[in-house]
Order: structure tokens, then sequence, then C-alpha cells
């Protein structure tokens, strides 16, 4: 691994921040302790309910409340949302930060519906691991394999977690097979379930050769191996003999665990149990310490950022408008990379050069939060702010540092905003500019003047937005079609190219948030048509936060 420079010099071992001495060894261990991670899942296969269990098992939470609650049910911690509540799905990413037996867990709760895929994709270049929770009886579906194909994308390890066993399920095998064949994902079990659907009476841990009982409360049983006489007594013979036999095939037909497989995401462990009934997962957790990464090295424009560095290094990669909807609050959500964070330092902010004071860094339960003394590589924290941070900027101690991979994807559907009561039209504005900031939707302001044109990727982000303008800002709004289907940023090294082509399309050009010139297109055939008379500029769908990149 190349080492870093620069920021990390061997001249000086220690440094003083906040008037306390820290070695460098202190950031080092306490970044060992990190483990980072986001839980991705088909909506419906249980992931806000294993959110739930997870912190629960962490101590974090006395009641876990699941989704499906009603009436005046306890909802879930990690959906605060109005629109989240009232339809029982995960539409934001909730941060939790939670402690156990010494092990520092930062979950990332990203939204499930392929809507959201975007903020979904920026969540995970904050982790280091994830979960992906498969339904026992429906396996891989179609949005588990978007979302998996995106931790491909990072190379981001995955630890499997197949929920629902308690119910009528497919067989194990036939759910490993699936994994390998469809995502070309190695997979090793584990553990075993014993029985299935109503006969399901727990897992044996082929790590360790135990019995974990379903039964709420019941410890778990060492055993000699998966033969032992034991287990017979404990489950019956039937469960127990072909327990045996499965067991006997699984560790023949699969791969045995290979932690550097695992890390270049070529294998995954599986774990199984079932959230709502709150088993398998302390095995799960137990997993996550022991295989997931702590924070690694991450590339920046000018070198290698590594952990144990001394000087402090993180990256914005969200934005939450109004968790505390009383307070009309912006919170940025900080990946720290490096370093040790304290209550009041002042920080540089690579893409303006500006110093940001950190007065109040703090920790999240979904949108509870508490004030952080002080933080270090892996955790997650929030830095309140008033439109100063976007997503994709770094912040440093000083040096001029930037890292990459945070970006904007060009929306597939593209409307006007109707706004019935023209009084509100101030309103609008800032509403819209927040939710952009926040990165809710995309916002382009037309150069001809007209109205205002929002992208997002489906339509469940237009409710969303509709929602939060009434609810948060009081600014009852509609929609209306737009002539283009296309939008992409433009580029060129050409002086005047893009003034040239803006003055020749003043109808289908606008600039987003980012004041970035963007071109709008009517069809696909459009677009390849400016494409071949614009040879000079270059049109892309994706955009690098404050850089372009990407292709068509």
């Amino acid at each position: 691994m190349p080492r870093a420079t620069s920021a990390a010099s061997d001249a000086n071992p220690r440094r003083t921040m906040s008037d306390t001495t820290i070695p460098v060894a202190r950031i080092a261990e306490e970044a060992a302790r990190r483990r980072s991670f986001a839980i991705i899942a088909h909506p419906d296969a249980g992931k806000t309910t294993l959110t739930e269990k997870l912190l629960l098992k962490g101590g974090a939470i006395q009641l876990a409340g699941a989704v499906r609650a009603k009436g005046n049910a306890r909802r879930t911690r990690s959906d605060w949302m109005k629109i989240e509540q009232d339809r029982g799905i995960s539409v934001a990413t909730s941060v939790m930060t939670f402690e156990r037996d010494g092990v520092v867990f930062n979950l990332l709760d990203t939204p499930g519906h392929e809507d959201f895929s975007e903020d979904t994709y920026r969540t995970l270049t904050a982790v280091d691991a994830a979960v992906m929770v498969l339904d026992a009886a429906k396996g891989i579906e179609s949005q588990t394999r978007k979302l998996f194909e995106v931790c491909r994308m990072r190379d981001i390890p995955i630890i499997t977690f197949i929920n629902k066993m308690d119910r009528e399920a497919r067989e194990p095998f036939e759910l490993l097979d699936e994994i390998q064949n469809l995502l070309a994902l190695d997979a090793t079990p584990a553990a075993w379930p014993v029985g299935r659907a109503a006969d399901f009476a727990g897992v044996y841990d082929l790590a360790t050769d135990r019995f974990l009982p379903v039964a709420e409360g019941a410890e778990p049983i060492q055993l000699e191996s998966p033969e032992d006489p034991k287990l017979a007594e404990l489950v019956g013979d039937d469960r127990a003999l072909a327990l045996s036999e499965e067991v006997l095939l699984a560790r023949a037909g699969y791969p045995e665990f290979d932690t550097e497989r695992f890390l270049e995401g070529s294998l995954t462990p599986v774990f199984f149990g079932s959230a709502l009934r709150d088993f398998g997962i302390a095995h799960l957790l137990d997993g996550l310490a022991r295989h997931a990464p702590p924070p690694r090295a991450r590339p920046a424009d000018q070198r290698l950022v590594t952990p144990g560095e001394e000087k402090l290094t993180g990256f914005v990669f969200k934005i939450q408008a109004n968790m505390d909807p009383n307070h009309r609050d912006r919170v940025a959500f900080v990946r720290l990379c490096s370093g040790r964070l304290t209550k009041g330092m002042r920080l540089r902010q690579s893409r303006t050069g500006k110093q940001v004071p950190v007065n109040a860094p703090l920790f999240f339960f979904a949108k509870d939060r508490q004030v952080a003394e002080e933080a270090w590589p892996g955790d997650v924290i929030g830095i309140a702010n008033h439109g100063t941070l976007r997503i994709g900027d770094t912040l440093t101690e000083g040096e001029p540092l930037d890292f990459r991979g945070v970006p904007s994807f060009a929306p597939e559907i593209l409307r006007h905003i109707r706004l019935d009561d023209p009084m509100l039209a101030k309103k609008l504005r800032t509403a819209l500019d927040q939710l952009a900031e926040e990165g809710v939707v995309q916002l382009f302001r037309p150069r001809d003047g007209s109205p205002p044109v929002v992208g997002v990727v489906g339509q469940l982000q237009l409710d969303v937005l509709q929602s939060r303008l009434k609810v948060e800002y009081g600014v009852p709004a509609g929609f209306d079609g737009t002539p283009w289907e296309q939008v992409r940023w433009m580029v060129s090294d050409e002086a005047g190219a893009l003034d040239r082509f803006a003055e020749a399309n003043r109808r289908d050009v606008a600039e987003d948030h980012d004041g970035a010139l963007v071109a709008f297109f009517s069809s696909d055939w459009r677009r390849r048509r400016a494409e071949e008379e614009w040879p000079m500029i270059r049109f892309h769908a994706v955009r690098e936060q404050y850089g372009v990149g990407g292709g068509k």
C-alpha cells in the first residue's frame, strides 16, 4: 500500500489539539475499532426491521418497533420523515452510531427504493462494508441486484443476511447458488439453518460448532460437531440428521472464508436469521466485528490518505435539511478519513479555501443527535451549517486536498414546478435551493428565464419533494411536464464553445444548482445529433461534485 506523505510527517509523531496531546498511535487504535457499514436490500426484505434490531442488540435503544406497526404503535427510529412513517418505507439515509464489545459501529441505513439510488450511491462512498439483506422466500430481487452492482463499482466487501427464515422459504442451497450465479459472487455460509419455516429451530455456527437456538433468551450451546448426539436431544432426530447431511454438502460445495477475497469483494459470508423475531442479529454483529474492515486508505487527488495520519481529513457525502423542523437546520454528514476531530476545531473547505468552524460536531441516532466531544477515522459526524457546505466538499486541517467519487447522475424525469400562489415564489426558491443542496432533487434554472426544472430518478422522488415542500416549508406545489427527456452536463476545452452553444440553443440550456451548464434534449437522437454538430463539447451523464466525469 502506498505510503502517505505530506500530512503524516515522521518529524512530529505527536501533535497538540484543543490543549490535548494525542499520540498518533492512539488515532490508529481508535480507527481500528470502527466499523462503518450500510444496509442494502430490496423493499420489504426486512431492512428497516433489521436496522432496529441491530441497534437493539448494540444497546442503542430499548425497544424496537416493526415497520408495519399500526395505530399509535412506535415508529421505527431510522425512518423519521413524515412520508417514511406514512408509507413504511425509507427514503432518506439515516446514520446511527453505537458501541458493542469495544467495537464502534456506524450504521448507515440507505433508501430501499430504486428511485433514491443516487442517495444510496453517495452513502456507499462513506462506508467500508455493506450488509445485503435477502428475503428467504424471494432471494435476489431487482433492487438488490442494482444496489449490489453499486457496491461492486466501489469494491465494497459484502456480508449477506438471509432474513425471514422462520417463514416459508427457499432451500439454503438454492439461495446460495443464486448469489453465486446471478451476482458472480462466491458465497460461504457462516452458519446453517436447523429446520425450516414453522420447524425452524435455529442455526449452526460453522466456524465455532455452536448451536444458536431461536428461542428467545436462549444461550448458544457448544457442540463437538454437527453429528454431536446432543443436537438430536435439542431439536429431534430428523432435524439433526438433516443438518449433519447438509453441513457436509455445504462444506464440500462452497469455498472456505478467505479474508483477502472478502475484502476485494469477490466472496461473501452468509448469515441466516429472522429480524422480526430478533434471531441471528447478534451473530451478524459478531460477523461484522470480525470480518468487516476498519477504515482503509482513501485516494485523493494529490495522494493516498491513511486513517492513522495525525492531520484530520474528511468529506461531505450528504446534506440533510429540516431534521428539526422547528429550527430549519441544515446538517452536513461528514465521513472522517484520518486524524482526530474535537469540538471547536476550524477546518479548511477545499472547494473555497474558507475556514469552517466545527463548534458542535454531532453524532446521530436517526434524527436524534448529541454533541460529539471527539471523533475518529471511520466516524460519521454532522456539522450544522447554513449552506456553506455542499455534497462532495473535502475538509482538512489546511492541506489542499480533494477526495473524489461523490457523483451526481443525470436524472431520468424532468418537470417544471407549478406554483398556484405567486406570493409563495420566494419561499419556493429557498425551499428548492435547500432541497437541491440536500440532494433530494436536482435543480436546473433555464437560461431563458422560464420556471425552474427539477430532475429526479423516479416518481417517488417527486412525491417526496411535493410532501416536503408542503409539510416543511408550507409551499403547496405541483408539477408540469417538459419537452425534454434527457439532460447532460457540458464541458469544453475550447474557449467560447459553451457560450456559442448556449446562444444557439437558448431554450434548451440551463444551469444546475452549482452554476454548471447543462443541455436539455427532447430525445436520444437529438443528443447524438448535438454531439456530431458540436464535437468540441463533451456531454456527460455523470458529474463529479465540483468536477465532471463519466460517459454518455
